[in-house]
């Protein structure tokens, strides 16, 4: 990607940020059918479709997906286990987004929604429509016992609705949320995100007359409300979903033209080479393709050669996210509690020797937790940004009133010993001096860490990190596990570092406290990686979960940005911003794809013309 195609998808994230004064154009104290953080939604009430979608797609024929890991049950809530992808078909939400705006979202389970004049409570009216797969309706009773549950049984969820006090039905069909602050423009917004479940179904029995359990998982059949059911599964391999012909909502306006397939079928693999050559092999359809040296080197089997394969790159895909992707230091562990430790590590990471040896100078360097977006922090603070972190000056460090941040920059073995003396001086301000070739504290104890993986295609990026400090003395070494031992010692913080991201959208808020808050640090599940809890975050993600206005959003964002990155809680790695994707060629689509997303599989269809010539297994 040229410098020029990322400025400009910036500038696109950068108007559509600034679109309007206000952080909410939600009228306050009025039904209204649809919600936004940063602009008036875009279709207006009684619309029949999204503008980006075929009404007339067919409804027929078979997507498979393939996917890295394996699944142990279907309970969507639970922190613990690995749930089963593709049950989003299944469940459905209050509200649900469009993808040619940025966070906004229209009704779905609920036909409407009224925000309290002083944000402190928002009610949502159900549609009198809505089904589960039973025949019994959706219930506003429902949404009160799911919110329960999820609060109840997700440390996730109990810190995203930290603020909220109550959930009751307060009219027929009507449920409100009351929160114990004013001003909390997004928590409307990320209560239309509800997962809703089907009371009536959790709190009977079986089919051995067993009564069932929200709080364990199961391997159960779920029920839902969604376009699709679960039809069959082999457990931990392989899951079919199946189209609901008699689907609450298909002519829903928000519905109309997407889930065009029959069956929708998900594959797991456990090994990511053995992933990739199944999708070769044509057990499944669609390929996102995270490593660049595939992408450049591994696309030459017959299949691509004569187009029955089709690669594609997507720019909306880029559009409206940003991400934090990097090495975490675990603070949980006394040795990264100096932050000229964590500082150090990033001068002994290489990224530019990666990227002209392994990356094929496809990657750009990450230099704020919110990549890709407008919100990044740059140069030296100014303006309303300035004043926003005077305000909390005597918390945060110095540095960010008076030094830029930047990643060190090395690609030579010139740079890089520069860069290594320079973290050499840094560990020994921090009390470890060179024994030989071991670097060791006052108790001849050599600064030793591991690095916890999962994922074999980034073993290079580890090795790089690995090599370096060996050179002056720290000794680390690679654990590479498997997805679900993974995913265990994530939920338990039981690692030293680990290559993980933080995902962002166009509307920073509560999540940044089970991001980065205090009260998210002892929490088991929490996206807390690293173990933060400092008084100048937590003092910033309050202002940010208040702010009122847009600029005020974007400066405070942009102060948090800057003491994150001056606490060197991350050695940043890199990111694109596009996605690069492989596809078996039996699918169409609509002639103008949405602006933040590509759509697949939510608004393709089967092509039956396209199919008969590409042939294969999911031709049959």
């Amino acid at each position: 990607m040229t410098l020029s195609t990322k400025l400009a998808s910036l500038a696109l994230a950068g108007l559509l940020a600034l679109a309007g004064p206000a952080l909410a154009q939600t009228p306050t104290g009025t039904w209204v059918h649809a919600d936004s953080l940063t602009e008036t939604p875009k279709y207006p009430e009684g619309f029949t479709h999204f503008d980006y979608v075929n009404p007339e797609a067919p409804k027929t024929g078979t997507v498979r997906i393939g996917t890295n890991g394996t699944f142990d049950t279907f309970n969507p809530i639970l922190p613990q286990g690995a749930a089963a992808r593709g049950l989003g078909l299944v469940y459905e939400t209050l509200l649900t987004p469009s993808m040619d705006e940025v966070n906004t979202s229209y009704g779905l389970l609920a036909e409407a929604m009224k925000v309290a004049d002083d944000y402190g409570a928002v009610t949502f009216r159900m549609d009198p429509e809505a089904r589960w797969h039973d025949g019994e309706p959706v219930t506003a009773e429902d949404v009160v016992w799911s919110f329960e549950k999820v609060t109840e049984l997700s440390p996730i969820y109990a810190q995203y609705y930290a603020n909220i006090v109550s959930a009751e039905v307060t009219a027929p069909g009507e449920v409100t949320f009351t929160f114990d602050q004013k001003g909390n423009r997004e928590l409307p917004h990320i209560l239309g995100q509800l997962l809703v479940l089907p009371q009536h179904w959790w709190e009977g029995t079986d089919a051995q007359g067993k009564a069932r359990n929200i709080g364990a998982s199961t391997l159960e059949s779920p029920l839902g409300s969604g376009p699709y059911r679960l039809a069959s599964f082999d457990a931990g391999r392989t899951i079919t979903y199946e189209h609901v012909e008699d689907y609450w909502a298909k002519d829903h306006p928000t519905q109309v033209g997407t889930n065009n397939f029959d069956t929708y079928r998900v594959e797991y693999f456990l090994d990511e080479s053995v992933w990739f050559e199944a999708f070769k092999g044509d057990q499944f359809d669609w390929w996102s393709e995270y490593t660049a040296r595939r992408w450049a080197t591994g696309f030459d089997f017959p299949a691509v050669a004569d187009g029955r394969v089709v690669r594609e790159e997507f720019q909306q895909d880029g559009n409206g996210r940003g991400e934090m992707t990097g090495f975490i230091p675990n603070l949980r562990r006394d040795k990264f509690q100096d932050e000229r430790v964590r500082e150090a590590l990033n001068y002994a990471f290489d990224f530019e020797e990666l990227n002209a040896t392994v990356f094929y100078g496809q990657y750009e360097r990450i230099d704020s937790f919110f990549f890709g977006l407008p919100f990044a922090s740059s140069g030296l603070p100014e303006g309303e940004e300035l004043e926003v972190l005077e305000s909390v000056r005597d918390l945060v460090p110095a540095s960010v009133f008076t030094e830029p941040y930047t990643n060190p920059i090395a690609g030579d073995p010139a740079r890089l010993r520069a860069n290594l003396r320079t973290a050499l001086t840094l560990l020994n301000e921090a009390g470890y001096n060179l024994d030989g070739n071991r670097l060791v504290d006052a108790n001849g104890t050599q600064l030793a860490f591991e690095i916890l993986m999962h994922q074999t295609s980034l073993e290079p990026i580890a090795q790089n990190l690995i090599t370096n400090l060996r050179q002056i003395g720290v000794a680390v070494t690679l654990r590479m596990v498997d997805t679900p031992q993974y995913i265990n010692r994530l939920r338990s913080f039981d690692y030293d570092v680990i290559y993980a991201n933080w995902a962002q959208s166009f509307s920073p808020g509560n999540e940044q406290r089970y991001f980065f808050g205090s009260s998210s640090v002892d929490e088991e599940g929490s996206q807390n990686y690293a173990g933060i809890a400092d008084p100048g975050v937590d003092a910033l993600i309050d202002k940010l979960i208040v702010a009122d206005d847009r600029e005020t959003q974007l400066a405070v964002t942009a102060a948090l940005d800057r003491v994150l990155l001056h606490h060197h809680y991350v050695v940043p790695g890199y990111a694109l911003t596009y996605s690069r994707t492989a596809r078996w060629d039996r699918f169409s689509r609509p002639e103008t794809l949405p602006d933040f997303s590509n759509g697949f599989p939510t608004i393709w269809w089967w092509d039956a013309e396209k199919a008969a010539r590409t042939g294969g297994a999911g031709a049959e």
